[in-house]
């Protein structure tokens, strides 16, 4: 085993935790702002008072000690109330992400808890969730009046020595990973003293409040004193990131590689690639920022120079590797830690040293965490152990691709020196199995700023990559297809996503066939059983409806299907058409409350497919209520006659010309490509 840093120092248990630190604030000054969200403020006062009703709340419904509560209520004061409010009931948090059905029903399924926190909000905000089917549920909206009795003073908790937390890792398919409270309060003492945090900072975190960069980072904020900031709207689109960055003057942002670039390099192509660089003016938008934590994937230098440079003078690019199952603490690198500049920024990801109190040792090359008091993790990443002495990321073991010939090749190495090209900004080496083909692959994504990618297949394509890799990599390791993408897939943490890239197009069937067990096999089978059982459930609700429909016209409209009149078979013509017009309807509705999250699936974009869900609703609704209307309006009441019209027949053709416009719009995948 070789060191890569001083033993940790001596790590004493005590009964100080997260909630003790937190609960100082707000006895020392309950006044200061705690949680920021649009024109709602909480101070620590009212944000512990808001907890401690809660805690009485969840101890009253009989939460054992220990016991896992689920949080599903989106990235909305309420959160922090719940996360609090758990931890001071003697329960066990975990965060769900209600805002994607599949990977919230997966983390539900992984550990089921014993109660889950949400709110009827959330079924708006995400249709079909069913986070609450067969479930213990409080609904905090519908249970606020006994909430707000319980008493504000804080609950009489058990021991605690049983977990803090059920933290989810940034994988593609997220795994749980238990944490202490000795690891919570271990990791946030490290970043505040590697991240210099006081009680003036604000905080801002840009993903999802399930990754580990919030599940365990909310006690940054709120356990130094600090103000912890929500975005407003969908909350983690750069829109709402830079106005809520502008507009609360964040001075900590943590975000992932990703997320940065988009915010802060969106409309620039970098500056030549070398460290130091040319100096360029800073984004106004960030004059407050002075720490920019980047964690979840591998930062490039290159990268982190050009992010340094959109940030005021002194301001500081933490660049972060936090495992979960360290709660998000690990090794941290700055630019300042360079001896002296690199001649390849490009090919080289920096993890830099160890948190304070935590321990980087390497064994055959694969990197171990050890945190203060707590056991070595063996975290299945690879480094090395620079002269500098910084380490430096060499890869993941689970990326490892065999070769033909039997040997092992790190993909990091070879997508590294891709990056050396002035036409690539980021690249992921995959191994693709095509019929009795195999063959490596190299996926590649625009430098940014660069709006003419897609064009460019002719100046660069896989020969260019070919030419530019003879020198430093072997035949057998360079890839025979080159494939452009918009941009990689990721995980909602914001790692590269390898399982996600497509088949280059000459290769992809036509029906493309899926092998048992594989990713596209489950994302594929999955989706196919959510559709039949959607279908299913819409069909049995549809006859319900239908019928509904058709009692209700003969109290709204007496008369208006009276069909005494009418000689066969056209009475029975006409009736068909009334049960047409009901049935109609009925699908309406059911289109109205569940369409809108598979339109989005399609990636339109979000206002264009609002439009054409209202749209497609409106299309199917407004026949029942217009024809029974028309029927028993007089022909020569023209005022009625115009108000039908505009009521109905003038918004009817602008829903299809809305619901043309989507379906001639292309969908905006970030994963199409040209090869």
């Amino acid at each position: 085993m070789t060191q890569a840093s001083p033993p940790a120092r001596p790590y004493r248990p005590t009964a100080d935790t997260v909630l003790r630190r937190f609960e100082e604030f707000a006895r020392e000054a309950p006044d200061a702002p705690a949680v920021l969200h649009g024109p709602e403020e909480l101070s620590y006062g009212e944000l512990d008072a808001r907890a401690n009703r809660l805690a009485h709340h969840l101890l009253d419904g009989a939460l054992p000690a220990g016991g896992l509560v689920a949080i599903a209520v989106g990235a909305r004061p309420a959160l922090p109330v719940c996360l609090l409010a758990t931890l001071k009931a003697g329960g066990t948090y975990t965060v769900v992400a209600e805002d994607d059905p599949r990977t919230a029903r997966g983390m539900l399924a992984a550990l089921p808890p014993y109660l889950l926190l949400t709110d009827t909000g959330t079924d708006r905000r995400a249709p079909g969730l069913g986070l609450s089917e067969g479930r213990r549920t409080v609904a905090l909206d519908e249970e606020a009046a006994r909430i707000a009795a319980r008493p504000a003073t804080a609950p009489v908790r058990t021991a605690e020595d049983r977990d803090a937390a059920i933290l989810f890792t940034g994988t593609a398919r997220p795994r749980p990973v238990r944490v202490g409270h000795e690891l919570l309060l271990a990791a946030h003492d490290s970043w505040a003293e590697a991240a210099r945090l006081t009680p003036r900072d604000r905080h801002l975190f840009t993903g999802g409040p399930d990754i580990t960069a919030f599940a365990a980072g909310w006690t940054r904020p709120l356990c130094s004193g600090g103000a912890l900031v929500l975005p407003e709207g969908a909350g983690r689109g750069a829109h709402d990131v830079l106005d809520a960055v502008r507009e609360r003057r964040v001075s900590v942002l943590h975000t992932d590689p990703a997320t940065a670039v988009e915010l802060m390099v969106r409309d620039d192509r970098p500056a030549p690639l070398s460290v130091p660089r040319p100096r360029r003016e800073p984004d106004p938008a960030f004059a407050d920022v002075r720490l920019l934590t980047i964690t979840g994937d591998r930062l490039y230098l290159d990268e982190q120079a050009a992010l340094q440079d959109r940030l005021r003078p002194g301001a500081r690019v933490l660049n972060v590797y936090g495992p979960t199952e360290t709660a998000g603490a690990g090794t941290s690198f700055e630019l300042p830690q360079l001896p002296a500049p690199l001649d390849t920024p490009e090919r080289i990801a920096l993890l830099g040293t160890p948190f304070p109190g935590f321990r980087a040792d390497l064994r055959d090359g694969e990197l171990l965490l050890t945190p203060p008091g707590g056991d070595t993790v063996a975290t299945g990443d690879l480094a090395v152990l620079r002269p500098d002495g910084l380490l430096e990321f060499g890869g993941r073991l689970r990326d490892r691709i065999t070769l033909d010939h039997g040997g092992r090749l790190d993909p990091h190495t070879v997508e590294s020196r891709i990056r050396t090209h002035p036409a690539f900004g980021a690249a992921v080496v995959a191994r693709v199995t095509s019929g009795t083909r195999v063959r490596l692959v190299a996926y590649v994504a625009p430098p940014p700023g660069d709006p003419l990618w897609l064009r460019g297949a002719d100046q660069v394509g896989p020969e260019t990559l070919t030419v530019h890799l003879e020198r430093t990599t072997s035949p057998a390791e360079t890839p025979a297809r080159l494939v452009r993408l918009r941009a990689l897939p990721r995980t909602r943490a914001g790692q590269e996503d390898r399982a996600a890239v497509p088949l280059p197009a000459k290769d992809r069937p036509r029906v493309a066939p899926s092998a048992p067990g594989s990713a596209s096999s489950g994302k594929s089978g999955s989706a196919g059983a959510e559709t039949m059982s959607a279908g299913c459930a819409a069909g049995c609700l549809a006859l319900p409806l239908t019928g509904a429909a058709m009692l209700l016209t003969s109290v709204l409209w007496p008369g208006s299907t009276d069909l005494t009149g009418v000689p066969a078979p056209w009475s029975f013509l006409f009736f068909v058409l009334y049960v047409c017009e009901s049935a109609a309807f009925a699908a309406g509705v059911l289109f109205l409350f569940g369409g809108r999250e598979r339109m989005l699936r399609q990636g339109r974009g979000r206002a264009l497919t609002t439009a054409a869900h209202l749209s497609a609703s409106y299309l199917l609704l407004a026949w029942w209520p217009q024809d029974n209307l028309y029927r028993l309006a007089a022909k020569h009441d023209w005022p009625r006659q115009a108000a039908l019209v505009y009521t109905f027949n003038v918004p009817l053709m602008i829903a299809g010309l809305i619901v043309a416009c989507h379906l001639l719009r292309r969908p905006r995948s970030p994963f199409d490509f040209e090869d």
